[in-house]
């Protein structure tokens, strides 16, 4: 493509209505790649050009840019221009460091597990039940047993308070719809769980991020943004937070849960990580449960293919009105996991497996702070870790080199609140999720790959010339 021809495929402003603008422009590349409007080796427009071009900031167009990086689909070559990239070749595929999943528990056979379970369900139950719709939001023995589960973290649970899910992306879109209004803003971190940032967007609402500090949320900051923005919903992922690992202090839990009964707003509490951590702070449901909502998924610590979360409401009409929220679009959870999620817990299984993840956990969390550089602030628990990234390296370049060299990685860019971290060095940092490699060598290969890279230099950077 000449130089003249850079603006020729562009449009002239972008829709409204479309998403967020960077992602539109992001979109639109990736479509011109695949209907050939845009081939390797092509030139995109300057920064600065298309954004006038698009009637944008600078910033938006910069923010693009590193999207459609991270998507693989563009070669930053310095001062040369930013181009089409080559298809990387698909030899072997990506080692995940980027899906946050727990390890196949150690000292169980997970294969057995579900095959007894299974058995032990259906010697019970009748598959054409099993088969059949049922009630939304659980049975009775589902419910119980997602009570015995959540007593775990926040002590006995009347089951009438209980809401069976499928998953806990369900239960948050569900809550969503429940607790607000198209056009509504929920409260959050600057960064938080990309599942809130997709939900919001498909759901027609907005995510504010809220003041910080080195413990979180501070309560000035969610006083001030539910009075600027009107919002009375708040998102919080407080213990070994996504994506930073952050845990909540008690003290900290306390005063927000005062400061939003103070605004009137509800809490919504993203529990998933909770488990793994053996001196975890009172969660917020117990600290404030006329007002939290308390979602709780065995996704995260037993796994991903059980599809059942439990949310814990206030009262029952609340869980009623969310129930109803999830009747639009998931009528139930599946009644097969479910019940083998009921028989698990019931009979100690859950609590095996939950051993047996959280033993592999530690010992991929020993493996991987002696491997990466750091800093890490959290206890060597969990499924993931936040690496703050060199000055060399921008998150987003990194995570498209990784992917490169068959590394998959998550860049920080994907849990920002709009553009309230960007620039901020503190923030420029991968996550990367220790339980989606099979197993403890491949994954000290794979994290000695990423040390060895972070300690490189960009190709595409040069020096200053002075």
């Amino acid at each position: 493509m000449q130089d003249e021809d850079l603006y020729s495929i562009w449009p002239q402003h972008l829709t409204g209505g479309g998403g967020p603008r960077y992602r539109q422009i992001a979109d639109f590349i990736e479509v011109a790649v695949a209907e050939n409007q845009l081939q390797p080796g092509d030139r995109l427009p300057p920064q600065r050009g298309l954004a006038q071009r698009l009637g944008v900031d600078l910033t938006t167009v910069t923010r693009a840019y590193a999207e459609a990086g991270q998507r693989g689909l563009l070669d930053p070559r310095g001062a040369l221009g930013t181009f089409i990239a080559r298809p990387a070749a698909q030899s072997a595929p990506l080692i995940d460091l980027g899906m946050n999943m727990p390890p196949a528990p150690l000292g169980c056979d997970l294969q057995a597990l579900v095959q007894r379970g299974l058995a032990k369900v259906m010697d019970r139950h009748d598959v054409n039940v099993m088969m059949a719709y049922h009630l939304a939001g659980g049975s009775r023995d589902d419910r119980s047993a997602g009570a015995q589960w959540l007593a775990q973290a926040v002590g006995p649970v009347d089951p009438d308070r209980v809401l069976v899910c499928p998953g806990a992306q369900a239960a948050l879109a569900a809550l969503i719809l429940a607790l607000s209004q198209p056009g509504d803003s929920i409260i959050a971190e600057p960064l938080v769980y990309p599942g809130l940032l997709n939900a919001a967007q498909h759901l027609g609402r907005h995510v504010l991020a809220a003041e910080v500090d080195d413990d979180g949320m501070t309560p000035s900051g969610l006083e001030r943004a539910c009075r600027e923005s009107g919002s009375r919903l708040v998102y919080l992922n407080p213990t070994l937070q996504n994506p930073t690992t952050h845990t909540m202090s008690a003290r900290r839990r306390r005063d927000l849960a005062r400061s939003a009964s103070a605004c009137g707003a509800r809490i919504i509490e993203d529990d998933p990580y909770r488990l793994f951590l053996d001196d975890a702070p009172p969660p917020m449901a117990s600290l404030a449960p006329a007002s939290v909502f308390y979602i709780a998924t065995l996704a995260k610590c037993l796994t991903p293919g059980l599809r059942t979360a439990f949310v814990l409401s206030p009262d029952q009409d609340s869980r009623t009105r969310v129930m109803a929220a999830m009747r639009s679009f998931a009528l139930m959870a599946t009644p097969l996991m479910g019940a083998l999620a009921t028989q698990w817990i019931v009979s100690g299984t859950a609590q095996s497996v939950l051993h047996g993840v959280r033993a592999e956990a530690q010992a991929r969390q020993r493996v991987a702070r002696k491997l990466l550089p750091g800093p890490f602030g959290s206890a060597p628990v969990g499924i993931h870790l936040w690496q703050p990234l060199p000055s060399q390296w921008m998150a987003a370049d990194l995570a498209r080199v990784a992917r490169d060299e068959g590394l998959s990685v998550a860049s920080s860019d994907a849990f920002q609140v709009g553009t309230a971290v960007m620039g901020n060095a503190a923030h420029n940092a991968i996550r990367i999720s220790l339980g989606g490699v099979k197993d403890r060598q491949a994954l000290s290969d794979a994290l000695e790959k990423l040390a060895r890279l972070m300690r490189r230099r960009p190709a595409f950077q040069r020096d200053p010339i002075v």
